[in-house]
C-alpha cells in the first residue's frame, strides 16, 4: 500500500520523539519504504529528523540516506564521523551509492572515510567510480553484477553465481566474459536451468547484447535504456572489459534530473536551484534571464521609434497581439524540436523534413488565425487597411516564429549548447523584437508609416 504523509502523522511522530518513545516510533515507521521515510526526516525540525534518524538500524539508515535531499543529505553527514560513515552507512550500500556519497564529502574527509572501510573491494571499486565524472556511465554504474567465464561449465557455473550473488542485491542480467574479462554476451537463466550440467557456456550465451562505455554522456545512456526498454545495462571500458551495470532505477533519477534542469531553463533560470537557497542564489540564478528580456524590450522599444505611427496609432492597439503570439509559436516549435532531441529521435536526415513539417503546420494556423483576425479588427470598427496589415503581420510573424522555434534549438544542439535554452525568455525575446519589426515594417508597406 502507498504510504502517504499527512499533517496528523507528523504531529504524531513530533509528540512521540518528543516524549523520547523509541519503541512506538519505530512502530510508526516500520512498515514505511526509505523513500518515505526520506519524505518523513525532511518534513520533521532538524533536531527530531536526528533523533530518528539514529533509531534507524544500518542498512535501512544507509538506504534512507540515499533517498534524503541534498541539503539534509549534507547536513546529516556533517554531524557524523568518518568511521561512523563508513561503518554505518558505505558498508551497506551498492557501489554506485556509495561513491555518491562520498563524492559529496570534502576532500580530507572522503579519505578518512575510505580509509575505515574493511571492505577492501567496495574501497577499490568506490575510488575506481570516483574518477569518473559523475554525468557519464562510468559515474552512473554500479560495480555488483553477476559474471561468468564463457569456457566454464554449468555446473561451475551456477556454483560460481551463488557465491558472487551474496554481493547482489538483484540480480537481472547474468554476463558472459572470457579470461581478459571481455564482455561477450549474456546468459538466460532458464536456458541455464535447462541445460546439461556439463554444457560450456559458451554454447549457450546470447552473444547480441547491448553496451554502452563508460565515457557515454548520461543522457545518451537513459536514451539507449529508452529505446530498447531496459532494465539494465552493461558498461564497458575502451577495451571492451566488463566494468560495471547501470540499473533503470538510475537512469529514472537521471531523467527526473534532466526534467529539472529543462524546466528551470525554460523558465528563465540559469542554475540548478533549491527552495532552500538563500536568496543572493536565487537570485542570481534569475536575473541574468531578467536582464536578457529588459535588454529586448528596449529593443522593442528602439524599433517602434524607428518607425513613424502617429499618423495609424491605432497599430499600437495590436502591439501586445503580436508579441504574444510570435511568443506562443516560437516555443512551441521549439519545445517539439527539444524533446526530439532529447529522446534522440532527430537525425541530419530529418531535419529538412522537420522544417517543411513546421512550415506546412505555421502557414495552416497562421491562415487561420490571420483569417479570424482580420474579420475580427474590421467589425469592431477598425480600417480595411489596418485589420489587413495586422491580418498579413500576424501570418508573417507566425510563419517566421515557427521556422525561428524549428532552428534555433538544432543550431544550440550542433555546438553542445542545452536546446533547452531555446524554449525559455531566449526564444520568446528574440521573437517579440523580430515580430515588431516585421509588423512595422508591413505597415510602412501597406499604411505608408
Amino acid at each position: 500500500m502507498k504510504f502517504e504523509l499527512t499533517k496528523d502523522f507528523i504531529g504524531e511522530l513530533n509528540k512521540r520523539i518528543e516524549n523520547k518513545d523509541q519503541k512506538s516510533i519505530i512502530t510508526m515507521i516500520t512498515d514505511c519504504h526509505p523513500a518515505d521515510i526520506a519524505e518523513i526526516l525532511d518534513e520533521l525540525e532538524f533536531e527530531n529528523t536526528c533523533f530518528l534518524f539514529e533509531l534507524l538500524e544500518d542498512n535501512i539508515a544507509a538506504d534512507v540516506l540515499v533517498e534524503l535531499e541534498d541539503d539534509l543529505r549534507e547536513e546529516l553527514l556533517k554531524i557524523h564521523s568518518p568511521k561512523e560513515i563508513a561503518e554505518e552507512f558505505v558498508d551497506n550500500m551498492d557501489s554506485d551509492d556509495a561513491a555518491d556519497i562520498i563524492s559529496e564529502l570534502p576532500e580530507n574527509k572522503k579519505q578518512e572515510v575510505l580509509s575505515h572501510l574493511e571492505d577492501q573491494d567496495l574501497a577499490s571499486d568506490i575510488v575506481d567510480l570516483l574518477n569518473y565524472d559523475e554525468d557519464t556511465a562510468g559515474g552512473l554504474m554500479a560495480k555488483e553484477l553477476i559474471k561468468v567465464n564463457s569456457n566454464w561449465s554449468v555446473m561451475r557455473c551456477v556454483k560460481e553465481m551463488r557465491r558472487q550473488a551474496e554481493d547482489v542485491e538483484l540480480v537481472y542480467t547474468i554476463y558472459v566474459v572470457d579470461d581478459n574479462n571481455i564482455l561477450l554476451g549474456t546468459l538466460s537463466l532458464k536456458r541455464l536451468l535447462l541445460t546439461d550440467s556439463k554444457s560450456i557456456i559458451s554454447n549457450i550465451m546470447k552473444e547480441d547484447i547491448i553496451k554502452v562505455s563508460a565515457t557515454m554522456n548520461q543522457e545518451e545512456v537513459a536514451n539507449t535504456m529508452n529505446k530498447y526498454d531496459l532494465i539494465v545495462l552493461p558498461v564497458v571500458n575502451d577495451l571492451n572489459h566488463l566494468i560495471g551495470r547501470i540499473t533503470a532505477d538510475d537512469v529514472m533519477d537521471i531523467m527526473k534530473e534532466e526534467a529539472e534542469k529543462d524546466y528551470q531553463m525554460a523558465s528563465g533560470i540559469s542554475e540548478d536551484v533549491e527552495s532552500s537557497d538563500t536568496v543572493w542564489e536565487i537570485t542570481r540564478a534569475r536575473l541574468p534571464w531578467l536582464l536578457i528580456g529588459m535588454i529586448g524590450g528596449l529593443f522593442g522599444a528602439k524599433v517602434i521609434g524607428i518607425f513613424d505611427i502617429e499618423k495609424n496609432y491605432q497599430m499600437a492597439f495590436f502591439i501586445p497581439l503580436i508579441a504574444a503570439m510570435g511568443g506562443n509559436v516560437g516555443v512551441q516549435s521549439a519545445a517539439i524540436v527539444v524533446q526530439s532531441l532529447a529522446g534522440g529521435t532527430y537525425t541530419l536526415g530529418n531535419i529538412s523534413q522537420r522544417l517543411i513539417k513546421e512550415l506546412g503546420v505555421a502557414l495552416v494556423n497562421g491562415i487561420i488565425c490571420s483569417s479570424i483576425i482580420l474579420l475580427a479588427a474590421y467589425l469592431l470598427g477598425y480600417s480595411l487597411l489596418l485589420s489587413i496589415t495586422v491580418s498579413i503581420a500576424l501570418l508573417s510573424v507566425i510563419i517566421f516564429a515557427a521556422l525561428f522555434g524549428t532552428f534555433i534549438p538544432l543550431t544550440l544542439d550542433k555546438y553542445k549548447i542545452d536546446p533547452a535554452l531555446a524554449t525559455g525568455p531566449f526564444i520568446t525575446t528574440i521573437n517579440d523584437v523580430l515580430g515588431l519589426f516585421i509588423y512595422f515594417l508591413i505597415g510602412q508597406l501597406i499604411l505608408s508609416i
